[in-house]
């Protein structure tokens, strides 16, 4: 199987997807409730700190430092890495950091690995890849288990079952686990899921995990979790893999102290996270016996070279804007068909994979820029969201469909060319007193014909003057 970039369908728009969505009100129902729920939390633990926006302000400048010398900071993390102990492997696309990382579970004779949830993978199809070759990857996060477990695709970059509820989990754990008489309570489905995945952690002898964060100055690569799971791969297991994309460096180890409170804030609404696990290479007798890194491109230097997407690169995954979009909210992740839904899915998943095989998602959003003001390193997703939508309009110029002429295209170019001369606009806008009248009902314009439809399907139009401003003044003069 040849792997893309990043696993979407580029076939299915987002409306449609949407559409379907919002047919399911159970989803919309667990959905709501668990955002809303989120965002309560989150609100309370930011209000706590006076300096929030300095926070802010700092993540945002520490993140823009280090994409614009990104080149500089990655040979520093390699060779920090390295003095550690550590092995570094560069990765073009996901074929090739899907090739590393099976060949180093290859030369280890494993047929298993347990996993650290981790986007990265995902987005490269690493489970798919390794399955292939006849390696089984075990999710030991519980929602990432419970994805697994039902044949399922993530819905949210935290919380990746969030459109699952407690019933739905009982009853999945009954079939695929062998319990029977399970409860739908937490504790009880918490205690299945760790029963399971404790003898994994004992037994498989090799780790993958992604990277929230590494550090150029000492080769550290940080992980932060809920359950503990995390921690039981990072020090079991004999050989340790990490996949981090490039994105994910910060220069200094101080830097924590502005990422370490904005990034739990933000996520799951905690002054700190639970498990907070920082390792440098290796150590004789401590963790694993070796550590690879693999430092993922995959579009990464494409989005680099735009100077208003690349902001895209600031992301620490943290969620908020996902938990704070009324987009996302009522239609839940699956309708982004992406690794990376929501707001911040809807500005990255389009510049890794290119516009032309995303071109919906820059619309997944009513640009009322409720994620601008939660995002913690302040991306203006608003903004990229327009830069990408004028992208798509290029695109779609530069490669029109086959079949049929742009039609907006062709009619922009015809009013570029009409407002560019003052007789011909008056000349237009006499040809569209006479032309309107067919369409006027009542003093407004409710119907336009083919895809100008669109647009009076929500709204109404004002039909053109019976007199221009400057017919009055000359009438007058």
């Amino acid at each position: 199987m040849k792997y893309e970039p990043l696993p979407t369908r580029p076939g299915i728009r987002f409306e449609d997807a949407a559409r379907a969505a919002l047919d399911n009100t159970q989803l919309r129902r667990n959905m709501g409730k668990a955002t809303q729920t989120i965002r309560a939390k989150r609100a309370v633990v930011v209000e706590e700190l006076p300096d929030w926006q300095a926070l802010r302000e700092a993540g945002r400048a520490i993140k823009e430092r280090t994409i614009r010398h990104l080149d500089q900071y990655l040979l520093e993390l390699e060779a920090s890495v390295q003095r550690a102990g550590g092995q570094v492997h560069w990765a073009r696309d996901a074929a090739e950091a899907n090739r590393i990382v099976t060949s180093i579970i290859q030369a280890e004779k494993a047929h298993e690995v347990i996993k650290i949830k981790s986007l990265t993978t995902d987005e490269i199809g690493l489970n798919e890849a390794l399955l292939e070759e006849g390696i089984e990857a075990v999710e030991t996060d519980l929602a990432e288990l419970i994805v697994q477990l039902a044949g399922d695709r993530s819905s949210h970059i935290l919380v990746p079952a969030i459109h699952k509820n407690r019933s739905e989990i009982r009853d999945l754990f009954q079939r695929k686990l062998g319990h029977s008489n399970l409860s739908d309570e937490p504790k009880v489905l918490a205690a299945a899921a760790r029963a399971h995945l404790r003898r994994k952690f004992l037994t498989v002898p090799v780790a993958v995990s992604g990277a929230n964060f590494g550090v150029a100055e000492t080769g550290t690569i940080c992980i932060v979790e809920s359950e503990g799971n995390g921690r039981m791969c990072l020090t079991l297991p004999r050989v340790l893999i990490s996949i981090m994309g490039i994105e994910k460096i910060i220069p200094a180890w101080r830097d924590f102290e502005v990422f370490l409170q904005l990034l739990p804030r933000s996520s799951t609404g905690e002054r700190m996270n639970p498990y907070t696990s920082f390792w440098t290479g290796v150590a004789p007798g401590d963790g694993p016996r070796a550590f690879h890194l693999v430092l993922l491109d995959n579009g990464r230097s494409r989005v680099l070279a735009d100077p208003v997407g690349r902001q895209a690169l600031y992301c620490i995954r943290c969620s908020a804007c996902l938990n704070i979009c009324p987009v996302y909210e009522r239609t839940g992740g699956h309708a982004y068909h992406s690794v990376y839904p929501g707001p911040i899915g809807a500005i990255l998943t389009p510049q890794l994979v290119g516009v032309a095989n995303a071109s919906s998602l820059p619309y997944a959003s009513s640009l009322c820029g409720a994620c601008y003001e939660v995002c913690p390193v302040k991306i203006n997703i608003p903004e990229v969201l327009i830069h990408l939508r004028g992208e798509v309009v290029r695109e779609k110029q530069d490669h029109p469909t086959p079949g049929g002429p742009d039609v907006e295209g062709l009619a922009m170019k015809f009013l570029s060319y009409a407002f560019s001369d003052r007789k011909r606009y008056e000349r237009v806008q006499k040809v569209g007193r006479v032309g309107q009248r067919l369409m006027t009902r009542g003093g407004v314009i409710d119907r336009l014909p083919g895809q100008l439809g669109g647009w009076t399907a929500m709204r109404d139009v004002f039909p053109v003057a019976p007199q221009t401003f400057r017919e009055w003044w000359s009438a007058r003069s």
